[in-house]
């Protein structure tokens, strides 16, 4: 089917920047939306930002003018690039793609696995 490959992660001092990294493998026809959410302990998973196939975007207002979500269709890759980084955004972020796959036959919505964002104040 398909698969999320998630990178980017890691630890940074507030006001700091880290840039995710999301691509999608498998049998891949075409990628509609993607996008990134995010969950922090005892919390919801919330949306962060989504980016569709012809590149319209929207965020999160907690996000607006501090993250950048952008998109490689030739390598099916999501990236996220965080700026200004405050405490209250560490949590684990995670992908999500809305895939036609399986020669356009079947079309599905994929997660990756994961990854820690972690702001220390």
């Amino acid at each position: 089917q398909v698969q999320l490959v998630e990178s980017g992660g890691g630890l940074v001092q507030a006001g700091g920047s880290l840039r995710l990294s999301c691509a999608a493998s498998g049998s891949i026809f075409s990628i509609n939306a993607m996008g990134w959410y995010r969950q922090a302990p005892g919390k919801q998973r919330e949306l962060v930002a989504a980016i569709t196939s012809g590149g319209s975007t929207n965020y999160a207002d907690s996000v607006k003018g501090r993250f950048t979500i952008s998109r490689d269709n030739a390598k099916n890759t999501v990236y996220l690039e965080m700026n200004s980084l405050k405490p209250e955004d560490t949590a684990v972020y995670y992908c999500n793609a809305d895939v036609t796959y399986a020669l356009g036959l079947a079309r599905g919505d994929f997660w990756g696995q994961g990854t820690q964002v972690t702001v220390s104040s």
